[in-house]
């Protein structure tokens, strides 16, 4: 067995075999290089784009057409600067190479903006308002918060339900902060420094409002003197106005010059007389 493999690897027509089927495995690797793969990907084949904004859709897609290139309009927008049906952009952009037979997606101008029926919020949660707003084509505006029970639920939207609106129109939304209607205790923040009176009244579930400065002699800076309103309880979520103590700065009268009594003066002269 082995003296017939060493015959065989000593033989000359096993090497010319096998130089045989590497130069065919070259010449393959050659062939899928310069000719098949060149051929399958057209290989040095491109066509530039045209500028097509600011013309047409019918005379973008001739033109389109002419190049060997295929078109879609992906988008359709208002835009006043345009005629209607007028490509306002396009994408691969002008003056690029690509392959034949590239699509090429066109935005679209609208004679006027698209509408849409505002959807119905209320009593939706916030985030789910903000989705189903922006699904349609709307955007949030402005977020208020107003006392009511459950948190973050849309209470108000701006615009009515079932109106119809230009497409991007805001809406805007007032949303509740999770505080009911009950009555709630006042705690007594008089005295307390403004911070401390701050998270009492928050944790008792009550807002503050107006902070109002009074200058005071006899209480230091930032002590709450007041409150209103003053009851023993307000609804929940109630706002306060606090005043506040703040420094009293004495302010001394300049004098203008010597001040003189005259008082003895007067009583001198007349003893001299």
């Amino acid at each position: 067995m082995w003296s017939q493999i060493k015959s065989l690897l000593t033989h000359k027509i096993f090497y010319l075999s096998l130089v045989s089927i590497i130069a065919a495995g070259a010449l393959f690797l050659a062939l899928l290089d310069f000719v098949i793969m060149p051929a399958y990907t057209n290989y040095n084949e491109g066509v530039t784009v045209p500028d097509i904004t600011q013309v047409s859709l019918d005379e973008a897609q001739q033109q389109l057409t002419s190049y060997g290139l295929r078109y879609e309009v992906a988008e359709r927008r208002s835009n006043s600067a345009y005629p209607a049906d007028y490509v306002i952009d396009q994408m691969p952009a002008a003056a690029e190479i690509v392959k034949p037979n590239r699509k090429v997606y066109l935005t679209v101008n609208t004679e006027s903006n698209p509408t849409v029926q505002v959807p119905k919020v209320v009593d939706l949660s916030l985030r789910n308002a903000r989705v189903q707003l922006e699904n349609y084509g709307l955007r949030v505006g402005t977020i208020s918060y107003e006392s009511s029970r459950f948190k973050n639920v849309v209470l108000r939207q701006s615009v009515s339900p079932n109106d119809i609106v230009p497409k991007g129109t805001t809406v805007d939304l007032a949303v509740s902060d999770g505080l009911g209607e009950k009555m709630v205790d006042v705690p007594n923040i008089k005295g307390l420094r403004l911070a401390e009176a701050q998270q009492k009244l928050q944790k008792a579930g009550l807002r503050i409002g107006e902070i109002r400065f009074q200058p005071s002699k006899e209480v230091e800076a930032n002590v709450i003197l007041s409150y209103e309103p003053q009851k023993e309880q307000v609804k929940e979520g109630e706002t306060l106005k606090l005043i506040v103590s703040e420094r009293f700065e004495v302010k001394e009268e300049l004098e203008s010059g010597a001040v003189i009594d005259t008082a003895n003066v007067s009583s001198s002269e007349d003893n001299n007389n």
